[in-house]
């Protein structure tokens, strides 16, 4: 595999890296922002471990997300991904992306803002709705149309998600452009 010269890679990034790897950087968004594709080249670039918050209650809970939505409810749902996030908070600092719902939950934000470096991935709705297309797992999109429920998700999230400690966009160009923009973010920003 070969690396683009003219992209950084970890070796590049070395100021940045030292300073961001501090604390955990954490993802935020819809469905469908990118947040665990991003997330995993992120990681990879700035030589940090990877968490997906969805796998980690799905490996704590030993049944998928949709089977805890249907057998126990949306609230005792968000229950277990706020502790789970906990958790994962608590450790080594990584890149993690968390389910689209994860920022909404007052404790887990706050927990986010206060302990990481939270990065709200920003898309456009056709993006979004091209992207949820392609899996049939989100159980907030079951027997209903993606496009209405992510507009709906918006007009209610993007307020919230606007509380990260910084927003790109993750727009329906390839992932390393917003990998790139986050890096580019990442040495601008200043705690």
């Amino acid at each position: 595999m070969s690396r683009n010269p003219n992209s950084p890679g970890p070796a590049a990034s070395g100021p940045l890296t030292a300073s961001i790897r501090e604390r955990s950087i954490v993802l935020v968004g819809l469905m469908g922002s990118g947040k665990s594709t991003i997330g995993r080249r992120l990681a990879q670039r700035l030589g940090m471990a990877f968490a997906d918050a969805d796998d980690e209650i799905e490996r704590a809970a030993g049944m998928t997300i949709s089977d805890m939505f249907a057998k126990f409810g949306e609230a005792h749902f968000r229950d277990g991904e706020r502790r789970v996030i906990a958790r994962l908070l608590a450790g080594k600092p990584h890149v993690l992306a968390t389910g689209g719902g994860a920022f909404i939950n007052d404790e887990t934000r706050a927990l986010i803002l206060k302990d990481s470096l939270s990065i709200w991935l920003d898309a456009d709705i056709p993006t979004l709705v091209e992207r949820v297309a392609r899996r049939s797992h989100r159980p907030l999109l079951k027997n209903r149309d993606p496009g209405q429920v992510l507009r709906e998700l918006a007009a209610v999230r993007n307020p919230i998600y606007a509380e990260a400690h910084i927003r790109v966009s993750s727009a329906s160009s390839p992932h390393e452009y917003t990998v790139r923009a986050i890096l580019e973010a990442l040495s601008k920003w200043n705690a």
